[in-house]
């Protein structure tokens, strides 16, 4: 390559970077460790999980025996988590036997015939142990979306654990809405409300089995405090969930009071117009994580498949409400079993220490380099002033993160420039010592250094991909700043000084050799 064409990949590179760079701090992000933030490790009662899972089969199995029509008094699970049917002749054993086999073979039967017309199912081990895996990827997915919808730049959200979830959000402003937006279930039911039961059964406790007693939050509008709870008696099956909606928007109502509108998709539209025209005059409960947000009576068939939530006692609310419902339901609660919160003081003392300890390490070096190579400690120097510029640019160009374990990389990335630069400069010094000119020198001493340095080099840079593979999130910080730091010391300490020994010698004295 000539030496024109070297300059101007030089130029290219030093121009980019600098651009990248400035203005200067505007583009470079902080981690947790730098800035300060949220650190939480979030439970996920995955017990729940399997609980909910079979009470969806409860719903399935009662239409699909309908269905088939097969004689039987009532399907339901009992407080062991147990799924009970109970039939009324033995044509329906053997024809049920054959729908759980066929259908559903997560179940296996653990009794028959106690009671003599009841069969019971549980899930199969194997089946447990999947649907509490799956409910903690799916909700480490539900947290990231809720996260993304927040707007933190830079979160760390992770698995830790069988049933345990990481989040760490740098710069976080206010903790409580984050903790309240995480830990949000955000099951949306809708549950035709039991108008046969009266107020005074409420009081008694009277509520059948197959009802349940919610509330609905009366809030004072100007201080946001719960000021009354209205009891509603809804029917323990949900006619309609969430699992249906596609989009979720604040807006106002005609009293400019909050509002969650919401879409369902064709077949929840499909489903909610059905369930509205079978439902005429009776009361229809949206329940929002068992609480009661409205019940307004359906007085017509509903159909387009969009409907709105009421009742929230401002709009921050409804924004939350809006968030949570556009991510998705978690498919277990989930409980905050660590809240750390990390000052912004403790990370600016840790950028200072730790840009105080580079600015000596750098200092120290180049003053070493000069008094022991001198002007090829220059070029050195050079060349390592436009590592940290490369850096610095491509972090800010593709907005990486610098945490405090990337600091530590960066000044080990340092010592391996200085290092690729003193293997060459010693061979040079032999070359020089067997009687070699100067040009002669620089040519077989970056031959005969330049396979020891890639060595060095690209072991480094797998052990920083292993890193950043299977790394948590400083460790990543570090893995992503060793890597970058490698690549540019690799062009600095090689291809920099290299050209501007060429263009040294060539346009002054080149019997001479200030190594």
């Amino acid at each position: 390559m000539n030496l024109k064409l070297r300059w101007i990949i030089i130029a290219v590179v030093v121009a980019w970077s600098v651009f990248s760079v400035l203005p200067m701090g505007k583009q470079m992000k902080l981690g947790l460790d730098l800035q300060g933030g949220m650190h939480v490790i979030l439970g996920v009662e995955t017990d729940k999980a399997v609980e909910a899972r079979i009470d969806s089969y409860v719903t399935k199995l009662r239409k699909e025996l309908s269905a088939e029509k097969i004689d039987f008094s009532y399907v339901q699970v009992d407080d062991r988590g147990r799924l009970n049917i109970s039939l009324k002749n033995d044509e329906a054993f053997s024809q049920v036997k054959e729908i759980i086999t066929n259908r559903y073979p997560s179940l296996e039967e653990i009794a028959s015939g106690n009671p003599e017309d009841m069969l019971s199912f549980r899930f199969t081990e194997t089946a447990v142990k999947r649907i509490k895996e799956s409910a903690v990827e799916q909700s480490l997915e539900v947290v990231r979306n809720r996260i993304d919808e927040f707007g933190v730049s830079e979160p760390v959200i992770q698995r830790q654990g069988r049933d345990q979830i990481v989040v760490q959000l740098p710069g976080i402003t206010e903790p409580e809405k984050a903790i309240s937006l995480i830990g949000k279930t955000a099951q949306l039911k809708f549950h035709i409300v039991n108008e046969n039961v009266t107020a005074e059964d409420v009081e008694k406790g009277n509520i059948p089995a197959n009802s349940r007693l919610l509330y609905q939050r009366i809030v004072d509008q100007t201080t946001g405090q719960t000021i009354q709870k209205v009891p509603y008696v809804v029917h323990r099956e949900a006619v309609l969930s969430g699992d249906y909606l596609v989009d979720a928007q604040v807006n106002f109502s005609q009293n400019n009071m909050p509002i969650v509108e919401f879409t369902l998709d064709s077949a929840g539209s499909k489903l909610f117009e059905e369930v509205t025209g079978e439902n005429v005059g009776k009361r229809m409960a949206i329940v929002l994580d068992d609480n009661v947000y409205s019940a307004p009576t359906i007085k017509s068939r509903i159909a387009g498949g969009s409907a709105y939530i009421d009742g929230m006692a401002n709009l921050s609310e409804a924004k939350e409400i809006a968030i949570v419902l556009r991510a998705g339901s978690l498919p277990a609660p989930v409980e905050i079993e660590e809240n750390r919160t990390v000052g912004p003081s403790l990370g600016q003392d840790s950028i200072n220490k730790g840009f105080k300890a580079a600015i000596i390490g750098v200092i120290a070096i180049m003053l070493f380099m000069l008094v022991y190579y001198r002007l090829a400690g220059l070029v050195a120097d050079l060349a390592l002033t436009m590592n940290f510029l490369i850096i610095f640019g491509v972090m800010s160009q593709f907005e990486a993160t610098l945490t405090l374990p990337g600091i530590a990389g960066l000044i080990l990335t340092i010592g391996m420039s200085v290092d690729a630069n003193v293997l060459i400069f010693e061979r040079v010094r032999e070359e020089l010592r067997l009687g070699r000119t100067p040009f002669n020198a620089i040519e077989y001493g970056y031959e005969k250094a330049l396979s020891t340095i890639l060595d060095a080099n690209i072991t480094t840079i797998i052990a920083a991909v292993v890193l950043f593979q299977f790394g948590t999130g400083p460790i990543k910080g570090f893995a992503v700043t060793l890597s970058i730091g490698i690549l540019a010391s690799l062009f600095t300490a090689i291809f920099f000084t290299r050209t501007l020994f060429a263009f040294l010698l060539r346009r002054g004295d080149n019997t001479k050799l200030s190594i």
